[in-house]
């Protein structure tokens, strides 16, 4: 593979964002293409056509590209997945349904509980039994596996199966055995087997995902089997490689077989960039921001590492309420994601008479009013317009012209009139509606972690991020912004500085004091192998392969259980005192206190496999201008009026971003636009160019 250049895809909901990064030609290159959601990869392959083209580099000078997609969340939201077939332990048909017995709205007489992904009728009993220390009471009866499977693919037209037997997370010879039937019959058909998607304890959450990961994959195969197919037919013979929710790198053949570890794999790439830019600036307390056409997602980023969890409940009935989506166990970069994106609809409710912007969003089709492709209702980027915060000649460096005067027709007329305002004042209360939300959701996400927005700086980045951080960072009272070079495709960026990585688990409960620790150094020794071996299959050196070791531990009693490391990958008596007391600091961060006297017991053991992720030098970008000066004014390219809330139109000097250079500094207010997105800054706010080309705003 004699290829060096790597190219990053971040295929978002309105928008298709690339970074191409070549470390031996000192080469950084940026691209953003409409997303085209019938078919994601038309979008992808043009992209990379034109980078391609902009650069002067043929196919075969890419080593490798990385790429995330929103795919498996839309599916599961959409509802649009596979017809999935469930084989599960006789008397255990219902556990999906029955959950956890518990309502997420206690006082609701009409709740609604979040759809199954498997009717009752395709969910089938096999008689067999294994209990809780892995002994069979009752063997796999292998001919009603046979007629159970029969019955689902000829009868139920089933596309997918999940196989979910009790305690399989301890013994797993049960389903192997029943899924090496299936493969016998049906050798083509996507199977899921939960001991192997979410070897964890808990049968609900681990059916959960099993189903889920069935549910998905059949539409992930064609999709990257022909994205494959795609870029070999461009001339590309690199690697391909996907982002996890996690944050890690994985190989395709991966994501095939477990696509519902990318379900936040695009969310996660943005944490990853904005981990990057912190390590890169020595920016410890980071909240990283950002802003696309659909959505806005923040992430605590703390010491240059995003905060992660281990479970997830994916379309979710209330949006924020815990508790009404489907739960699974997949590791994800922990945030908070909410329909504020530039694409997100304005209207006025005819209930209650006022103005309400989002969830829903316009999307790619027909998108925004102002890009001239069918969109009849007012979004915020619509608004944003309207308030000069965007030029209507340079949006996407100038390759798509706006237009003003169809949006503020649907300002005035489905907005302003409505409402008994005038037009300005409409638009100023979508731009205030959605900052205010994404202030209250940030609020929200960091008080649950006990901290304090005004420690912390933000990274605002995504197309719609720049032009919306500065009131949101007041609003939350922040004191520093800080925006990085080609903040509209940042996202992208995180797939190519994400360092190769895998979380694996497995489930072993005990009591500390009484853990078999020959038991425990076997299962972190056989996930630790699993894991490298995936990293091998990304490219990864062998050599610089880390493992680390967590554990989930409790009070015995206790409900719920948290993360805690682990002294080493060996373990054994000696290390008791050690594990006691991480246990204990775990616990101290979360509720304020320990209690030393009572038991502890372990239920899940974690390896976290990863290589090192790869530094970018973000100096050099090709589509720049191709002078850059210290010298702000000489930047400057115009004037612009633009409407701030209680200040009137305020007139903003307008400054390339690329013709500034470090050290460059101003006041605001100002504009600083660059081909994907324009950064605002407001009224006596102060700006500087760092030695990375970041913006750094530090706000009064």
């Amino acid at each position: 593979m004699s290829g060096t250049a790597r190219i990053g895809v971040d295929v978002g909901g309105t928008f298709t964002d690339f970074v191409l990064h070549d470390p031996v030609r000192k080469l950084v290159a940026t691209g953003k293409r409409l997303t085209t959601p019938d078919d994601p990869s038309e979008a992808i392959i043009a992209g990379t056509m034109r980078l391609l083209e902009e650069t002067g580099l043929k196919p075969a000078d890419l080593h490798s590209i990385v790429h995330g997609t929103t795919l498996v969340t839309n599916t599961i939201i959409e509802r649009t997945g596979a017809t999935v077939g469930l084989l599960t332990t006789a008397g255990f048909r219902d556990v999906i349904e029955i959950g956890r017995e518990t309502r997420y709205d206690l006082y609701d007489l009409y709740l609604e509980a979040p759809p199954t992904l498997v009717p009752r009728h395709r969910r089938l009993e096999i008689p067999e039994r294994i209990d809780v220390h892995g002994a069979t009471l009752l063997p796999l009866d292998e001919q009603a596996v046979r007629d159970a499977v029969k019955q689902l693919v000829e009868v139920e037209k089933i596309e997918a199966l999940a196989i979910a037997f009790m305690h399989a997370y301890h013994a797993d010879q049960h389903e192997v055995r029943a899924g090496a039937i299936v493969a016998e019959m049906y050798p083509d058909l996507p199977l899921s087997l939960s001991s192997r998607v979410a070897p964890e304890i808990r049968e609900f959450e681990r059916t959960s995902t099993a189903c889920a990961n069935a549910y998905v994959q059949p539409l992930m195969r064609r999709y990257l089997d022909k994205l494959e197919a795609d870029l070999a037919a461009l001339g590309f013979v690199g690697r391909l490689h996907v982002m996890l929710s996690g944050g890690g790198i994985a190989a395709v053949r991966d994501a095939k077989e477990f696509p519902i570890r990318l379900i936040e794999s695009g969310p996660a790439a943005g944490a990853m960039a904005a981990s990057f830019l912190a390590r890169l600036t020595g920016e410890m307390h980071v909240v990283s921001f950002d802003m696309g056409g659909t959505t806005a997602k923040m992430c605590l980023v703390e010491n240059a590492a995003p905060d992660r969890k281990f479970d997830f409940e994916a379309g979710r009935v209330r949006r924020f309420q815990k508790g009404s989506g489907l739960p699974l166990k997949v590791t994800v970069v922990d945030m908070i994601e909410i329909g504020a994106g530039g694409g997100s609809i304005s209207r006025v409710d005819e209930a209650s008479g006022l103005m309400k912007v989002g969830p829903r969003s316009a999307g790619a089709k027909p998108g925004p009013i102002c890009y001239g492709r069918g969109g009849t209702e007012p979004t915020v980027t619509d608004g944003d317009l309207v308030l000069g915060r965007l030029d209507p000649k340079y949006f996407l460096g100038g390759e798509m012209a706006l237009d003003p005067n169809a949006v503020q027709r649907a300002i005035e007329t489905g907005i302003a009139k409505k409402l008994g305002v005038e037009r300005d004042m409409a638009a100023l209360g979508i731009r205030r509606i959605v900052d205010e939300t994404m202030a209250a959701a940030t609020r929200m996400h960091l008080a649950e972690k006990g901290r304090d927005p005004r420690r912390y700086t933000l990274i605002a980045f995504g197309g719609a991020g720049p032009v919306h951080s500065y009131d949101l960072a007041r609003l939350l009272k922040m004191k520093r912004m800080l925006v990085p070079l080609g903040a509209g495709v940042a996202s992208a960026l995180g797939f190519l500085v994400a360092p190769p990585a895998t979380d694996l688990v497995r489930s072993h409960v005990g009591r500390l004091e009484r853990l078999d620790w020959a038991h425990v150094n076997g299962l972190l020794a056989q996930m630790e192998a699993e894991g490298r071996a995936l990293l091998l299959e990304t490219g990864a050196d062998p050599n610089q392969i880390t493992a680390v070791a967590a554990a989930d531990m409790r009070h015995v009693g206790q409900g719920f259980e948290i993360p805690v490391r682990l002294p080493s990958m060996k373990l054994s008596a000696a290390d008791l005192p050690a594990i006691r007391e991480n246990f204990f600091e775990s616990y101290r961060e979360r509720f304020g206190r320990a209690l030393t006297d009572l038991p502890i017991e372990a239920l899940s053991w974690r390896v976290a496999c990863l290589a090192p992720g790869r530094d970018i030098q973000l100096a050099e970008v090709a589509n720049t201008a191709t002078e850059s000066f210290t010298d702000a004014a000489k930047a400057a390219r115009g004037v612009r009026e633009v409407l701030f809330e209680g200040l009137g139109w305020r007139p903003c000097h307008v400054y390339d971003r690329y013709a500034l250079a470090p050290g460059a500094s101003f006041t605001g207010p100002a504009l600083v636009e660059e081909r994907e997105s324009t950064c605002v800054i407001g009224p006596d706010a102060k700006v500087s160019v760092d030695r990375f080309r970041n913006l750094v705003v530090e706000l009064p």
